[in-house]
């Protein structure tokens, strides 16, 4: 069955004929973001008793696809709090009411954005250059935040933190917040119109209502709050580099169907090397959704993978992201020379593509995750290398 979206052509075509404007002004997808608000974007996976749509992540997969094959960076700074508001579903789901108030409050309209990537920290979410304190009623979180997408329109920002005892504090802090300040800085390769800018923690106190978990650092520390973040990150990942990848794609073919040549009597589409080269991208288009779709339709189903659930999210977003560079890649090689220029569109796909591994788990860190396991190491052995 066709999956049928919850947003019109006439919005994704709007984002479409803005993407590189914003790209080239280097500023936040406004105009995107209250278009799709009003279409119930942001509600997608918000449970439908919290005034939501109810979506699943397969579905959610389905649709950032869509949009990402259009606009990926405004895809992709809303996977932050769509993920988000996943997460809480799912708690919710297994009975753990204790991020009810996060559906609550992103029913009413309220924004949820990540803050976990960090210089200096090279395995995201199980350990944090962050520090927590904990204080009367609450933790005081001191750091700093980096790839902070939605910064111009969040009004919860989820966090996670370290403890001098080595537990993770995951919790979320109100924008108005004393103590929160943001640093422009993301003027960047691609990606552009996430404005993700660094956000600086000074002494923020957060409150017990908004602490979400407090677990144990490193691989030890995964609890289905932890693993639901991995969920409905990884794939949705995977699924926006897939969308941009198609894209680039179908420009490819577009394009080289009525390029021409001095030295054949027919289009460049007739050339064995264009020939090959196209085959080469759609064999990788081909094997990069039935992985993605498989592990979204398996958290949806609510399949047990036991501790293998860590490498098929993984292993899912890796294939995926690093697949879609070898398809871009192949793009720009059919487009030629003209592929270079702004006004070809290839050119900006091709820069958005490059950050596709770098989003967490970056390739490192699934070789660290995939190695370990199949060659029975301790994941948390110190020092982690050896």
């Amino acid at each position: 069955m066709t999956y049928m979206s919850v947003i019109s052509d006439e919005i994704l075509e709007k984002c479409a004929k803005r993407a590189p404007v914003y790209d080239e002004e280097n500023r936040f997808f406004s105009e995107d973001f209250e278009d799709l608000k009003k279409a119930g974007y942001t509600l997608l996976n918000v449970p439908e008793q919290f005034g939501g749509l109810g979506k699943t992540l397969a579905d959610v997969c389905q649709e950032q696809r869509r949009l990402a094959m259009r606009a990926p960076a405004t895809a992709l700074a809303l996977n932050m709090h769509l993920y988000w508001c996943g997460v809480a579903g799912d708690l919710l789901r297994h009975g753990d009411t204790s991020l009810t108030w996060v559906l609550e409050e992103a029913g009413k309209g309220k924004i949820f954005a990540a803050g976990h990537a960090e210089g200096g920290n090279d395995w995201p979410l199980l350990y944090s250059t962050a520090k927590a304190e904990r204080v009367d009623g609450g933790y005081r979180i001191n750091g700093r935040k980096s790839f902070g997408s939605l910064t111009p329109v969040w009004d919860y920002l989820g966090f996670h933190a370290m403890t001098e005892d080595n537990h993770v504090v995951h919790g979320f802090m109100p924008r108005d917040a004393k103590g929160i300040s943001i640093v422009e800085t993301w003027d960047t390769l691609g990606m552009r119109a996430t404005r993700s800018d660094d956000t600086i923690l000074d002494n923020v106190f957060v409150a017990d209502e908004h602490i979400g978990r407090v677990v144990p650092a490193g691989w030890g520390g995964i609890d289905l709050f932890v693993l639901s973040i991995f969920a409905w990150a990884e794939p949705t990942f995977g699924n926006i580099y897939y969308g941009n990848a198609q894209h680039a794609f179908d420009l490819a073919v577009s394009m080289i169907k009525d390029k021409s040549t001095v030295t054949m009597d027919r289009t460049m589409a007739h050339h064995a090397e264009v020939q090959h080269t196209i085959a080469r991208m759609a064999l990788e288009l081909e094997s990069i959704g039935p992985i993605l779709d498989r592990v979204a339709d398996d958290w949806t189903n609510g399949v047990d993978h036991g501790p293998a659930w860590g490498l098929r999210l993984v292993g899912a977003k890796y294939h995926a992201t690093n697949a879609a560079l070898r398809v871009v890649d192949g793009a720009l090689e059919v487009c030629g020379g003209f592929g270079i220029f702004r006004k070809s569109g290839m050119e900006r796909i091709f820069r958005d593509a490059r950050l596709g591994p770098v989003h967490p788990a970056n390739n490192w860190l699934a070789h660290v995750l995939f190695a370990k396991a199949h060659l029975g190491i301790d994941m948390d052995t110190m020092p982690r290398w050896g």
